[in-house]
């Protein structure tokens, strides 16, 4: 593809692989060491700049986008999105997650766990398919936020997006050379290295790195091909998951569903925050957007459709379960190779190794699109240096962003144990989800210029509402799950900052194609389910959130803050950036 805007031939002619400071650091403020103490002196200026100003549609879908210099090849479909879909979520954790939370939680219950994480999860996309249809860039949340949020949300929505790739790249791979060497039939630290390191780094996993460099090179090479491979993997896997539905269903006895609820419905939610990280990776699908031919009907049939059926399957996978054998007697490690061995299916623990197997690795495969195309946006925007935005001329992949990405990744994986490494991923994924929500409320709400200050201060309180009776909830459900005191305060203060909303504010914009429905209830209600899943993590993920946070804070105050700070106001020209928004006159039209 050629280059995008009117770079000129010169641009044309730079090499691809370029190492030189002007590369990684073009800004003014680190041209010289006399810059860089002038911008450090100007921080506080800088922040408040930046904290309110925010990017508009057109410069996240046009401008931005030349700083790639090549374009990424449109060559996606519905129908690759719906299989980047699958590819994305149904990974090993179906396998693991079902008869471990069924065991300890749900009991047979385990169904509706999966139903309230699936409707939880479904809230969500309904945000992503809104955005990715009126937006579609590489970003994802992160432009969304950087449009209705402004920077310094976006900054650390993109910490966490970075802090995901790397970190889940890195747990896949670790769970791929364990259920490989099930697949071997041996112990699963067998292929590892045994080291005197500290306990939780002492088992290297050069496997792990080695599938992290192949998903990664396969992605790097060509998105086309990657999406052909990606469905054959998920084709397969599918297959996989069909013999265990109609295999367990064939052995049933409808004995073993009762007591259908052994711990209450309190276990049914304690579960359905677990389960939940299963439909984990749909937002991958919106990353593509720049690369999908009809964004406007594609992404709402790949994203929706993909996600509907994952929800169907999950259930009917976590049903079959529960009826070949007593919730109590559901090996909590390896649930479905016990369950096929105790109804003389020995052979089938295999089957189902390779079809966690296989769903790790297109996991890694989309993730590895998906992930790049994230870290490209964000480099865009010059929160990390651009070199890493740059698109290659020739297979239209973002080659650079990818390498960031695996080299993280691997030595991440080749050193962490599998329980470090998941700690520091869930409370992530939910914040930018709950984020998300929030920029879809500010998206229907406030236009700039346009809505009156009066309802402007309006939103911000009802959100603020939302916000804190959500928390409310979720904190009361961790002291007393089996208390209501605490709700009649807390469920009615969320329901009248959303009515507030809905009676009280008018709709400044209308989507152009798709938009969720029933705004604001189900956005309002997808924060509320976030949060109330965040709570369920325990401190110690807020803690790990907390350390994580402070260090992405002392990053963007040294490099990130003066390096958006003179790239916006490069393309803006002096002084303190004008909030517009070039793209809206009035109340957008349908």
């Amino acid at each position: 593809m050629g280059s995008t805007g009117e770079q000129g031939a010169e641009v044309q002619q730079r090499s691809y692989w370029r190492w030189s400071k002007q590369d990684f650091l073009p800004e003014e403020s680190f041209q010289s060491w006399g810059n860089y103490k002038h911008a450090l002196s100007q921080t506080h200026f800088r922040f408040m700049d930046r904290l309110i100003s925010r990017s508009h549609d057109g410069n996240e879908i046009c401008e931005l986008r030349k700083q790639s210099e090549n374009d990424m090849k449109r060559c996606l479909t519905w129908w690759d999105l719906t299989w980047f879909g699958f590819g994305a979520v149904i990974g090993a954790g179906i396998f693991v997650l079902t008869g471990q939370e069924a065991h300890k939680h749900a009991g047979p219950a385990i169904v509706l766990s999966y139903v309230a994480s699936g409707v939880s999860a479904m809230l969500s996309v309904f945000c992503y398919t809104e955005f990715a249809i009126e937006i579609p860039v590489a970003g994802g949340s992160f432009a969304y936020l950087r449009i209705e949020l402004g920077d310094f949300a976006a900054f650390i929505t993109a910490g966490n997006i970075l802090l995901e790739s790397i970190v889940g790249g890195a747990a896949v791979a670790r769970a791929w050379t364990s259920y490989f060497t099930t697949l071997l039939n041996r112990e699963p630290n067998s292929l590892r290295i045994h080291t005197n390191l500290r306990e939780g780094y002492n088992l290297l996993d050069p496997i792990a790195v080695a599938v992290l460099a192949t998903a990664t090179t396969i992605a790097s090479i060509s998105t086309r091909k990657t999406s052909v491979l990606n469905w054959i993997a998920s084709a397969i896997n599918t297959i996989v998951i069909l013999f265990v539905i109609i295999a367990g269903f064939a052995h049933a006895d409808a004995s073993n569903l009762k007591p259908f609820l052994p711990f209450g419905s309190e276990g049914i939610f304690k579960a359905a925050a677990v389960v939940y990280f299963a439909y984990g990776g749909f937002d991958n699908i919106a990353t593509m957007a720049e690369e999908t031919k009809k964004p406007s009907r594609d992404i709402p049939i790949g994203l929706l459709g993909s996600m509907s059926m994952i929800t169907i399957i999950y259930c009917l996978m976590a049903l079959s379960l529960c009826v070949m054998q007593p919730y109590t007697d559901i090996d909590p490690n390896a649930a479905y190779s016990v369950a096929f061995q105790r109804v003389g299916m020995k052979w089938a623990k295999y089957l189902v190794a390779l079809g966690a197997l296989k769903g790790m690795t297109t996991v890694l495969l989309v993730g590895a699109l998906g992930n790049a195309r994230y870290t490209t946006h964000i480099a865009r925007a010059h929160m990390i240096p651009p070199w890493f935005a740059l698109v290659h001329p020739k297979t239209g992949t973002p080659i650079n962003a990818n390498l960031l990405i695996v080299l993280a990744s691997a030595l991440i994986a080749l050193f962490s144990g599998l329980d470090i490494l998941s700690a520091l991923l869930s409370l992530s994924t939910l914040f930018v989800f709950m984020m998300m929500a929030v920029a879809l409320l500010v998206r229907r709400y406030y236009v700039r210029e346009i809505t009156p200050r009066k309802n402007l201060l309006m939103l911000v309180i009802f959100l603020l509402i939302i916000i804190a009776s959500s928390a409310g909830i979720s904190a009361y459900w961790g002291l007393k799950p089996n208390g209501w005191v605490g709700y009649v305060i807390t469920v009615p203060l969320w329901f009248l900052g959303t009515l507030g909303i809905s009676v009280l504010l008018p709709q400044q914009r209308t989507p152009k194609t798709w938009g969720v429905p029933l705004v604001p209830w189900l956005p309002s209600l997808s924060i509320a389910t976030n949060i109330f899943l965040m709570g369920s993590l325990g401190y110690q993920a807020f803690v790990r959130f907390g350390i994580c946070t402070l260090v992405m804070l002392v990053y963007y105050f040294f490099f990130g803050l003066h390096a958006t700070y003179d790239m916006a106001h490069q393309q803006h020209g002096p002084g303190p950036l004008k909030d517009n928004d070039e793209d809206t006159t009035g109340k957008a039209e349908p």
